[in-house]
């Protein structure tokens, strides 16, 4: 590599007196002639012993211990890159092993030292095969996981290109990888658990005999490739005791942004799986961040794709975990880890509300899609209250709409920077005051339900625990429905049709009222058309619960006599 030790170029001395050559040359074939009859005339040394024949690689690796999860790491001690003299260290062909559990499927190839599939066997791709985090459209474009990264302007190419003597532990918990030629020595290792998505890995580069930093990729996207819009989920992440929790979206990475601190956690995630790097405490560790603009499954189209590469050191060792962002298994690794599961601003909301989910699943209904369902009538009927209030609100705002015509027809004209816009606005609210009427009392409920309607959306776009979940003829509630015509957001806007219908006009004018109904629900199902089955079945059940209450309303509360109608005023003159 042109970058490495032993490609500097050697600085020549001066040129060298005349016949200076010859003379060398003559001293050699003397020196020569002298070694030949040496040999002839001295004794020669008895021969040496045979040696023993060499183990094989797979014998070699019988002492590999296997490590646990609560063991350190391979430990590989600094300084002990091989020299450029060094026997070469290579294979002959290229070699693929798989290590496998009841929890995943790992192939590695021994070219590079890489990571050609990691499968999660406990979950399912939106096609219904075995999830494959290493996303396919990455092959061949960019490096596989697990391949080195030097640090700016450093190619390393040699070393992801070579072919590594692969050595697998007997119990198939265990790959180690090491190559050495032309200066350039690298050794890898990788140790699984057999009950656990948190693996160990180390890795050390020298050149020459000085030791090289590096990181170790995860390029090309990662997690679910196969749903809509899966670029758009995937972010590289760093979280410290300093800083906090950052992130950074494939759009947002114009080039590869490179970030060292004492990171709790650096990696890579989707919308519900994460490959991140947990390195040793009191230590500086680096994630650089990159995106790759790749083909997505549906329309061919280049999207960009989150990758990352940690590490930083010229010998790494750090647990990584690959697996489903689930908050209980992260919280048993490490008590910051949950925080992976990002439920945005609205946490203090959405956090207690995926705790009652998945209580009212564990302990009641069994079943998201019914979980989903209580909880949306546990919080209508919690906003009952204010829901009365707004209602009977309304049925005031109704009664007094000739009135207000009555206003409105009087200022009729008037624009609203004439100073006159000031009295018509006084006499309106003089006329609420009169009958003790809000004129934003309507609004109450709808605004209290967008803090729910955004909680529900993080929770099936972020809790591993709703991805699949199925509820009657929907497959999977963190996804809009499979069938051609999608029920839910039929229902729902049919709901929203009939709710409407149902509720206090407080406008007088028929053309205005029949608009609304009609835009408003087309709008409703235009945005909620290719949302989350789940987060459309809140919205309908609220809908459901709403038209109920709305009925219970009508019953028992009828609408009061209008106030007699006031003759309107003459329109005022225009200045």
């Amino acid at each position: 590599m042109s970058n490495s030790p032993s490609d500097k170029q050697i600085k020549l001395p001066g040129q060298e007196p005349d016949g200076m050559q010859e003379r060398m040359l003559l001293a050699l074939a003397l020196i020569g002639v002298l070694l030949m009859g040496m040999q002839y005339f001295m004794p020669s040394a008895p021969p040496a012993p045979a040696p023993p024949p060499a183990k094989s690689a797979p014998a070699a690796a019988t002492t590999a211990a296997t490590p646990k999860p609560d063991q350190p790491a391979p430990t590989i001690a600094a300084g002990t890159g091989k020299s450029a003299t060094a026997a070469a260290v290579t294979a002959a062909q290229e070699q693929t092993a798989a290590i496998e559990t009841e929890l995943y499927k790992v192939v590695f190839t021994n070219r590079g030292a890489a990571v050609r599939s990691w499968i999660l066997k406990k979950y399912k791709d939106s096609n219904g095969a075995p999830l494959e985090l290493v996303n396919p459209a990455s092959a061949g474009r960019v490096v596989l996981p697990l391949s080195v990264r030097f640090h700016t302007n450093q190619s390393a190419e040699e070393l992801n290109s070579a072919l590594y003597a692969m050595t697998v532990s007997p119990d198939r918990s265990r790959v180690d990888f090491q190559y050495s030629q032309g200066g350039w020595f690298a050794r890898k290792s990788i140790a699984f658990a057999p009950d656990s998505y948190l693996s160990r890995v180390s890795s050390e580069v020298s050149n020459s005999g000085a030791p090289k930093p590096h990181l170790l990729y995860w390029r090309g996207g990662f997690g679910d490739s196969t749903v809509l819009g899966a670029a758009a989920t995937q972010l590289t992440l760093r979280h410290d005791a300093t800083s906090g929790f950052n992130q950074l979206t494939a759009p947002e990475i114009a080039n590869a942004q490179a970030h060292r601190g004492r990171f709790t956690f650096a990696g890579i995630t989707d919308a519900f799986f994460a490959a991140v790097a947990l390195p040793e405490a009191e230590k500086d560790f680096e994630i650089h961040s990159m995106s790759d603009q790749l083909e997505n499954p549906f329309d061919k189209k280049l999207q960009a794709n989150a990758g990352m590469a940690v590490g930083g050191s010229a010998v790494n060792q750090f647990q990584f975990f690959v697996g489903p962002k689930d908050t209980k298994l992260l919280a048993s690794i490490s008590p910051r880890l949950p925080r992976l599961v990002d439920f945005g601003y609205f946490g203090l909301i959405a956090e207690p509300l995926f705790l009652a989910l998945r209580w009212l699943n564990n302990n009641l209904v069994h079943n998201y899609g019914w979980a989903i369902v209580v909880a949306t009538v546990i919080i209508n009927f919690a906003l009952l209250p204010l829901k009365i209030s707004s209602l009977k609100s309304m049925k005031q705002m109704s009664a007094l709409q000739p009135q207000m015509v009555a206003i409105n027809e009087k200022f009729k004209g008037i624009s609203m920077t004439d100073p006159r816009a000031a009295k018509k606005n006084e006499e309106m609210m003089a006329l609420y005051k009169k009958h003790g009427v809000s004129p934003t009392g309507g609004c109450v409920p709808m605004m209290l339900q967008i803090p729910f309607f955004i909680a529900f959306y993080k929770v099936l776009s972020s809790a591993i625990e709703l991805r699949g979940a199925s509820w009657l003829w929907v497959s999977d509630l963190s996804q809009p429905e499979t069938l051609a015509l999608r029920m839910l957001p039929l229902v729902m806007v049919a709901s929203q049709v009939l709710m409407q219908k149902m509720t206090p006009q407080t406008s007088m004018d028929p053309a205005q009222q029949k608009m609304m109904m009609i835009l408003m629900p087309v709008m409703m199902g235009f945005m909620f058309w290719g949302a989350s089955s789940g987060l459309v079945l809140y919205w309908m059940t609220g809908n459901l619960v709403g038209i109920a209450q709305q009925w219970f309303f009508n019953r028992m509360f009828p609408a009061s006599p209008a106030p007699a109608a006031v003759a309107p005023a003459a329109p005022l003159k225009k200045k």
